[in-house]
């Protein structure tokens, strides 16, 4: 017997060696269960003298057993895929199935979505936002959990992040080891976050090494292009400069242009680093980019997790998870 706080339904489920799923549908009276599980579970929970609450009474029997997940902007879709497979996957584990929504960067199309998945009483929500600006809020529309994933709403939500500063204070770390210290900077949008928190993970690494930039940070938008034209007026400004460290693979791509275009190779006269791990260009750029993978399908597996503690009736606490990023080093950085 247990005093004091009530037992969850995790609890009896790990007393009886069976899944969450499992003991809910013992509990519930629901079919496909073994009479030998069944019979564990309900010893279990007169052992630990459990009292279904709401949601464990709802979890995959009363309501849906589905999770609803909606992607913000489209803009963002192809950092949401592995995010979605790493949410999936950690779904699947407990049997809960994923409903799929794309708001397309539409406000109203967004709130139609939000009381949709109301309508359905789904037993959760994961809102996939957009790394670059600020993820609408829509648990005011819900009674069931929220939980945000790849964009900040800036109020105490529990959000699951990318540790960009890290991130990009780790690779620029690489390059100072490469023996490169006329470093310059080539990136996105000046206001969005993730250039932001990049920006001062570089300037940590610079600062700690006692270097500055060669050229003032170049700002310019998430393209290729961008990343030539960007890197085209760098070298002008700075022909001498041995080490460039972007934003993106997509401009670093164009980076990479710009240099050979001015006769330069990589990594022998200047080193290239990308941002984002994403193959058609981390890969197809010659030579291949060292980079930061933000691990989006480990983000999206911790956002199940606590999305499903919520559900669960557990308290998890809000506020923005931080999670590490990972540098992947190849060809385009090498000592100098």
């Amino acid at each position: 017997m247990q005093s004091g706080r009530s037992t969850t339904l995790s609890e009896v489920a790990r007393r009886a060696g069976v899944s969450l799923t499992t003991a809910s549908k013992a509990i519930n009276g629901q079919p496909r269960v073994s009479s030998e599980a069944r019979d564990r579970v309900l010893k279990a929970a007169r052992e630990l003298a459990y009292t279904p609450n709401r949601i464990a009474r709802s979890l995959m029997s009363g309501r849906t057993g589905t999770v609803g997940l909606v992607v913000v902007d489209s803009n963002a879709q192809r950092f949401a895929l592995p995010i979605l497979l790493g949410a999936e996957e950690a779904l699947s584990k407990i049997d809960l199935s994923m409903t799929v929504s794309d708001a397309r960067g539409d406000r109203a199309r967004l709130r139609r979505i939000v009381e949709r998945f109301a309508e359905r009483q789904v037993d959760g929500v994961l809102v996939v936002g957009d790394n670059n600006t600020r993820t609408p809020r829509v648990g005011r529309r819900l009674d069931q959990p929220v939980v945000y994933v790849y964009g900040e709403t800036g109020s105490g939500d529990v959000v699951h992040l990318p540790d960009d500063r890290a991130g990009a204070r780790e690779i620029t770390e690489h390059v100072l080891r490469s023996g490169r210290t006329r470093i310059a900077v080539v990136t996105g949008p000046r206001e969005a976050r993730a250039v932001v928190e990049r920006g001062r993970g570089i300037a940590d690494a610079l600062e700690a090494a006692g270097l500055g930039l060669v050229h003032d940070v170049l700002h310019g938008e998430w393209s290729q292009r961008s990343g030539r034209v960007l890197a085209e007026r760098l070298l002008r400004a700075e022909p001498d400069v041995d080490a460039i460290v972007t934003g993106s693979d997509q401009i670093a791509a164009g980076v990479a242009e710009a240099l050979r275009g001015a006769g330069l190779r990589v990594p022998e006269d200047v080193a290239l680093t990308g941002f984002d791990n994403w193959p058609i260009f981390a890969l197809e750029t010659e030579p291949p980019l060292t980079t930061v993978d933000m691990n989006l399908h480990t983000l999206g597996a911790a956002a199940v997790r606590d999305l499903f503690d919520l559900i669960d009736g557990k308290p998890v606490g809000g506020g923005v998870r931080l999670h590490p990023c990972s540098v992947v080093v190849r060809e385009s950085v090498a000592r100098h």
